[in-house]
């Protein structure tokens, strides 16, 4: 009897051995490949939504560049995506595309609007796309319109190190924290941004746009006649209309600041066809413009 239990007990241990041996943990699912995808992240407890677009040359294999692109106020990541036309640019260029979608159509910049931690939000959709959508950690890039231009301005300064270059189409860095005069970012983030003249803030933006050169130590924008027309196109770069102006500088940090004027715009999406803040009475493209930006200003290490 004792000997046919000892057996038994071996031939017990000898095949849960053998189970664990020839039955490895399954990998973990891929995240999916190219299409339209509606995903969610956890912030605070509270779960949010962003869309993503994946081009038809998405390769797992291969890390893309990223752009993360936070709409207007009111709006949605539905409205961003139409305004902007992203998704038929990131077919062109190769990259991804995150249109994040903020409570109650607005986000929490600069004493607007909300409570919630969106600056978490961003950083968390940023993640995502790095650790499950392969995107590359060194071309994760931030694109934000009024409000939503507001929030890569926050974001640019609160989630150091994340991205690489934000865009900002009129909105700007003005208002709440950006009082304090250490507010500023405390690793390399180049900006791009496009500011209408006929926009009812646009003096605001100035100021804004002037402070962050201030504190980032940027050498002084050219002396006119540079400063009131743009320098010829690179073969990166769109080229411009007379009536776009820009203005670049370097920072002591090794970003750069470029900052556009465009002389009949107003608080809009420069050269966006459709969408509630379209302009396509301008020849400047905004979203023609963030790209070249972006390309040219990856992270450097």
């Amino acid at each position: 009897m004792r000997r046919g239990l000892t057996l038994l007990v071996l031939l017990v241990l000898t095949a849960c051995s053998a189970e664990t041996t020839t039955n490895p943990p399954a990998a973990s699912p891929a995240a999916g490949g190219p299409g339209e995808h509606k995903l969610t992240v956890t912030v605070g407890g509270a779960e949010r939504t962003f869309l993503l677009h994946v081009p038809a040359s998405y390769d797992p294999a291969r890390p893309m560049p990223a752009v993360v692109a936070l709409h207007y106020r009111p709006g949605s990541a539905t409205a961003m995506r139409e305004l902007t036309g992203f998704d038929a640019k990131a077919d062109a260029a190769g990259f991804l595309v995150a249109y994040p979608e903020g409570v109650g159509g607005q986000f929490n910049a600069f004493g607007c609007c909300g409570v919630q931690d969106d600056v978490g939000f961003v950083k968390a959709v940023a993640g995502r796309l790095v650790e499950q959508w392969h995107a590359d950690p060194d071309r994760l890039f931030l694109a934000g319109v009024s409000n939503g231009g507001d929030l890569s301005f926050r974001a640019a300064v609160e989630a150091p190190g994340v991205f690489a270059a934000i865009g900002v189409v009129s909105g700007g860095f003005a208002g709440g924290r950006t009082e304090a005069a250490d507010y500023r970012p405390t690793a390399p983030v180049s900006v791009v941004t496009l500011i209408g003249a006929a926009d009812p803030q646009a003096a605001t933006f100035h100021t804004g746009v002037d402070a962050w050169r201030s504190r980032l130590t940027c050498a002084a924008p050219p002396a006119t006649p540079s400063t009131t027309a743009a320098p010829p196109a690179t073969p990166a770069e769109p080229a411009l209309d007379p009536g776009v102006h820009r203005t670049t500088t370097h920072c002591q940090d090794g970003s750069d600041v470029d900052a556009y004027v465009v002389d009949s715009g107003g608080h809009t999406w420069f050269g966006a066809t459709g969408g509630e803040l379209k302009d396509a009475t301008v020849k400047v493209k905004a979203t023609d413009v963030l790209w070249a930006f972006f390309a040219a200003h990856p992270r450097r290490r």
